[in-house]
């Protein structure tokens, strides 16, 4: 089985084939891309693979582009930390729709759908209301996944602190801290990569290495250099906050909901 994998991350590239390797020693990865274009010319040249195993957001915008803009027989396992794109998923050959941290029995079981659907001797799949009402229901109910409050250091106490109440997380110099609405910070013995995974992504959104942001702490958007983005976060951080040209759609494509 010939797979694609569309991934802009390394770190989680190379985790999704080590999982692949487990779920099915017989995939061949003949090829990890990063961005839409890229994807689009790599089609072009190549034959249609057996499997695509794609990320929603990679660096230059949504990979559901690539549905848009291309035929694409092949079908599709989609891995992403957010859930707001399962519909628009759906319509582009959607075997599965997995949410990150993408676990190996969960790769088993979309590995699983795709060779039922593929053996002839099977029965038909789902037609379209079938498999959409499926997708739906397999999906984690709002913020279930996600933490909902902290406890952090204030002098010699602990108290609790609602995600709600985060306005933005940054690291810096290896400490990270958690900047609360009134302007509070505190350190958390968390690295940004796991706030990441923790927050809920309709409500957080990580902006670059530095910030992760919340929704209503995004005040301003300002055109920058090379197609990047200028933000004025609230409270305001004491350095600029710039998000990248990649990433800048993406953004976009959050704050519109």
């Amino acid at each position: 089985m010939t797979v694609l994998l569309l991934e802009d991350e390394y770190p989680a590239a190379e985790r999704l084939q080590r999982l692949l390797q487990q779920a099915a020693p017989d995939a061949e990865v003949v090829a990890v891309l990063d961005s839409v274009s890229s994807t689009l010319t790599w089609l072009a040249a190549h034959p249609a693979p057996d499997l695509i195993l794609s990320d929603i957001q990679l660096a230059d915008g949504l990979s559901l582009e690539v549905f848009e803009q291309a035929i694409v027989s092949s079908p599709v396992i989609f891995t992403t930390a957010y859930d707001a794109y399962a519909i628009q998923a759906f319509k582009a050959n959607s075997v599965d729709y997995l949410l990150k941290p993408v676990k190996l029995a969960e790769l088993q079981t979309a590995l699983t759908k795709l060779r039922q659907w593929r053996t002839p001797a099977a029965p038909a799949p789902d037609d379209s209301a079938q498999r959409l009402e499926r997708l739906i229901e397999s999906l984690p109910r709002p913020n279930q996944a996600y933490k909902a409050r902290f406890l952090v250091r204030s002098g010699e106490q602990l108290l609790p602190l609602l995600a709600s109440q985060i306005a933005w997380c940054q690291s810096r110099n290896e400490v990270t801290t958690l900047t609360a609405t009134d302007g509070r910070r505190y350190v958390v013995d968390y690295t940004l990569e796991q706030l990441e995974k923790l927050l809920d992504p309709q409500q957080f959104f990580r902006l670059n290495r530095q910030f992760i942001a919340h929704l209503q702490a995004v005040q301003r958007l300002h055109p920058y250099f090379n197609g990047k983005l200028k933000l004025d976060l609230a409270p305001a951080p004491s350095e600029e906050v710039v998000v990248s040209r990649e990433k800048a759609n993406a953004l976009k494509s959050w704050l519109e909901g």
